[in-house]
């Protein structure tokens, strides 16, 4: 898995930024994403995916430990949907991939 540390590493690597401000652009991306989902706004990055909120109904189910049955609360969760153009660079060839982001 790719964790925080390495995406800003890569974005350091590839950028020639210090890694300490691809660190803060990676938190600052990652904030902007969050907070317009709080706000209830969809965010749609082209070539990439969106991200939206959601729903979940409180539901009913039961602990696995005691089987006492317990109310989970409603939640939004987020959704990410891959956009057409990350779809189909994840379906190519190896040889036909591009070297750079597009």
């Amino acid at each position: 898995a790719i964790t925080r540390a390495r995406l800003a590493a890569e974005v350091s690597e590839a950028t020639g930024i210090t890694r300490r401000e691809a660190d803060l652009i990676v938190e600052a991306v990652f904030g902007a994403i969050a907070g317009a989902l709080r706000s209830g706004d969809e965010v749609e990055i082209r070539g990439f995916g969106s991200f939206r909120l959601r729903s979940r109904k409180a539901r009913l189910t039961r602990n696995p430990r005691t089987g006492e049955q317990i109310m989970v609360p409603p939640k939004r969760v987020p959704f990410f949907r891959a956009g057409k153009a990350l779809r189909d660079r994840l379906n190519q060839e190896p040889s036909e991939e591009p070297l750079a982001a597009t």
